[in-house]
Order: structure tokens, then C-alpha cells, then sequence
């Protein structure tokens, strides 16, 4: 039997580690998207791009790995350079706006590797599959001022296998690999 005591150390030991002066602050989706592409027969190098990027990053400038973010991506805000690759990326061939109407992304560990440089990992999830992802991030710069909440300004790279969430959908000859480039800015709202 566990003591009462010993139960209350565990209980707070499973509790994730927040720092007491991290601000939890929005995205601005004015200043922010994510940015992908892939191989079309090994012809050309497609890019798309998420419009809309909603969701907060909790920040803790006196220690980032104590940070972390929560996003959401609605499919409806995919956008190419042409209207019915958009329409097509949107459908049931591949993205499914009907069913999975927004892809996520919910940090779980954020790691210093450098000057300026951090690890993210989290869950992504696309098409109704999540998978663990990590994200390379770099800090672009923070601004703390005297008084109110800091802003930041992140960018971050991945490569992911879209037939891993289930949108394979004409692989090989439509790129398997997804290079992904994101941009996000944060800061209490004007």
C-alpha cells in the first residue's frame, strides 16, 4: 500500500514542469504559415501552404525547454498557386476536408541543441493518424519588454512521409517526402 504522502510526490511528479514565468501567448496567423513541398515526377518541386495557423505557444524565456505549443491547422486554409491543385489536395484523394477537417500539432518534449537551436517534439496529426514528429527549430528572437508579455518569433523544419498518415496516394510518382518549412510569430494580441 502506498502511503498517502508518497502518493502526493508521484501525483506531482507526473505533472509536466511549467515554469512560473511562462506566458502563454497566441499565434499571430498574420505573420505565420507553414510551407511545404514535394517532387511531381521528379519534374518540379510543388509548393503548398497553410494560411491559417491557430493555436499558443507557452513560453518561458528564462528557459525555453520549458516552453511548448499547441496548433492547429484548418485544411480549408491550404492554398497552391492554382485553384483546382487546391481542391484536389483538399479531397478525399488526399487531405479529406470532410473528414479531417484540420491537421494538429501538440509539442511533448522542446530541447536546447545549440545557440538559438531547439529540438521539438510532439504529436502531429493528419488524416485522423498521429504520429511523433521533430520539428528543428531556431529562435529568430525574443523581445521581453518592461512591462506585458514578451513576443517571439520561431521558424522550424521537418521531413515527413505523407504515406505515414495514411495520404499516399500516387506515391512514387508523386513525392512521398514532404519538405516543411514553418514560421510562426507569437505576442499578446494589439
Amino acid at each position: 500500500m502506498i502511503c498517502v504522502l508518497c502518493r502526493w510526490i508521484l501525483a506531482v511528479a507526473l505533472v509536466p514542469v511549467t515554469a512560473q514565468g511562462a506566458d502563454t501567448l497566441p499565434i499571430d496567423p498574420s505573420h505565420s504559415a507553414v510551407i511545404f513541398s514535394w517532387h511531381h515526377r521528379g519534374l518540379s518541386h510543388p509548393i503548398a501552404r497553410f494560411e491559417k495557423v491557430l493555436g499558443t505557444v507557452t513560453l518561458d524565456t528564462s528557459d525555453l525547454t520549458r516552453s511548448s505549443v499547441s496548433v492547429t491547422l484548418p485544411v480549408d486554409g491550404l492554398r497552391t498557386a492554382d485553384e483546382v491543385l487546391d481542391r484536389r489536395l483538399r479531397s478525399a484523394q488526399f487531405l479529406d476536408l470532410g473528414t479531417y477537417p484540420v491537421l494538429t500539432f501538440k509539442s511533448t518534449r522542446v530541447e536546447a541543441v545549440g545557440a538559438g537551436a531547439l529540438k521539438i517534439t510532439g504529436d502531429l496529426t493528419v488524416h485522423g493518424v498521429t504520429r511523433s514528429v521533430v520539428l528543428e527549430a531556431r529562435t529568430n528572437k525574443i523581445l521581453t519588454p518592461s512591462k506585458g508579455k514578451p513576443s517571439a518569433g520561431f521558424d522550424a523544419d521537418a521531413r515527413l512521409l505523407r504515406s505515414d498518415f495514411g495520404v499516399g496516394r500516387y506515391v512514387p510518382m508523386v513525392g512521398d517526402e514532404l519538405s516543411v518549412h514553418i514560421t510562426v510569430e507569437v505576442h499578446e494580441p494589439d
